[in-house]
């Protein structure tokens, strides 16, 4: 997944979940966040960041903030980019051989997922659904989902045991949206029922994956697995 222009900046402060104030060439640029997230531990002031510039000069914001310069890791914390990583990672055949299709945003029943896809496994065609988290949240190399509470991601994860009980493969995929990380858990601090709802998901037969990413200030590449731990042990 690779950005067109992309600029460096100094992070000054957020005005709310989706403005921010960056220094950009020695002028003070109201931008865009994407991400609607928490982020304190990223968006602290003085932070080396990289946007994106939009090629559309009529819009409010000419920039949105995409990458975060943590100690000696690029973040990305584009909320927007997993989905395509996972998109293309998928299609690489990283994920599966024999991919047949790979669809985005495909509706089950009452749910929508963000990836719907089918391979071949010798004759037999093999459907599945993948939902798609962006990880962005690191605590001394061990990175955590969620970083506020969501009631979304859980209502997620039943609807993945669902279609686990309907005969479909049923995937929960964390990219971590940086790399040289130690492993994957659930905040159970941050959203103890969130992490009961993962525990649950993962004894009911869903695959829960986490792997990181190779990150520039204007490229996200899914790359390698990461340990997934669930109240403190490996699944």
């Amino acid at each position: 997944m690779r950005y067109k222009t992309i600029v460096p900046g100094t992070f000054l402060s957020r005005e709310n979940r989706f403005i921010a104030k960056v220094e950009i060439d020695g002028k003070v640029e109201t931008v865009h966040v994407k991400n609607t997230g928490r982020c304190r531990e990223l968006l602290i002031p003085g932070a080396k960041v990289y946007l994106e510039k939009s090629d559309n000069p009529t819009r409010k914001t000419l920039y949105d903030l995409v990458v975060v310069q943590k100690g000696e890791r690029l973040v990305n914390m584009d909320s927007q980019i997993p989905n395509a990583a996972a998109e293309e990672w998928i299609k690489s055949g990283a994920f599966k051989k024999n991919i047949c299709q790979v669809k985005r945003e495909v509706t089950y029943g009452n749910s929508r997922f963000d990836l719907f896809v089918e391979y071949k496994e010798g004759k037999r065609v093999i459907p599945a659904f993948v939902e798609v988290k962006g990880v962005t949240l690191e605590d001394d190399g061990v990175v955590r989902f969620p970083d506020a509470p969501t009631i979304r991601g859980i209502k997620h994860i039943h609807e993945l045991m669902e279609c686990q009980k309907d005969g479909y493969e049923a995937y929960l995929l964390f990219v971590i949206q940086m790399n040289n990380v130690k492993y994957f858990e659930p905040d159970s601090v941050i959203h103890a029922d969130f992490a009961q709802a993962l525990k649950e998901a993962h004894e009911a037969g869903v695959h829960i994956l986490a792997y990181d990413c190779d990150v520039t200030p204007d490229t996200m590449v899914i790359k390698r697995p990461v340990e997934v731990r669930i109240e403190g042990k490996k699944i």
